[in-house]
């Protein structure tokens, strides 16, 4: 456990975390956020109890500063998270995955770098990362395809552009997020790819991640990203 937000105060910090059809999974994850000082923002755009599991969960636990955005369309995982950083009201604005395969420990450890970064991601690709619980071997196949492609087109340096972990200062949020035009997984991609070119300092840090399993992504998600990607680039 890391044990450096001092550098960064909680309080300062507003998580995103997109919710889609995660009725099954959201309650334990947010027991795992009690305690956390900063707000909670969560994006809810699917068709089950989602929205419904969280706002119990505010009105059981009054002290935590929690959020729901409810949406009857389909936002994607990108557009979920670009309608919570424009909620989102602290200095630093992270996001995380609602599977809870990173630890809120994790990201107090990402958003505590950004008292000397613009931009901090997680990465499960680096020697010191830890994994206990590996994702299948198509799926890590599939990753490092997707990876060797995004340096490619993109030039960006990172060994993991896909860990659903990531903060940022709200300034790099506000200067790029109205030119972002992905609303899917492709939308961390497009993220970094536009703070590098705008001249901002994102860097990568190994992290502790284990595998929920019950992803979201879908063989046609897979496609539309690449596509969604293509479109970014050249058009």
């Amino acid at each position: 456990m890391h044990n450096t937000m001092d550098r960064v105060p909680e309080k300062d910090c507003s998580l995103i975390i997109p919710a889609y059809n995660e009725e099954e999974r959201i309650g334990n994850h947010l027991n795992d956020l009690i305690g956390f000082g900063g707000e909670i923002i969560i994006i809810s755009d699917g068709t089950d109890a989602t929205a419904s599991i969280v706002s119990r969960f505010t009105m059981e636990n009054p002290d935590c500063d929690i959020t729901c955005i409810s949406s009857p369309d389909r936002l994607g995982k990108g557009g979920g998270i670009a309608r919570g950083m424009k909620q989102a009201t602290r200095t630093y604005i992270g996001f995380m995955d609602a599977d809870g395969s990173t630890s809120i420990e994790e990201m107090n450890h990402i958003f505590s770098h950004l008292d000397h970064a613009d931009g901090v991601i997680g990465s499960r690709w680096m020697p010191e990362s830890m994994i206990p619980i590996r994702q299948g071997i198509v799926r890590r196949v599939q990753s490092r395809i997707f990876n060797i492609l995004i340096r490619i087109l993109f030039g960006l340096p990172y060994a993991d552009t896909q860990c659903g972990a990531k903060a940022f200062r709200r300034e790099l949020i506000e200067t790029i997020l109205d030119t972002m035009q992905s609303t899917g997984f492709e939308f961390d991609v497009e993220l970094l790819w536009r703070a590098r070119n705008a001249g901002y300092e994102v860097i990568e840090l190994p992290i502790s991640w284990t595998d929920r399993g019950g992803s979201s992504v879908r063989m046609t998600d897979s496609i539309a990203m690449i596509t969604g990607l293509l479109k970014v680039r050249f058009l």
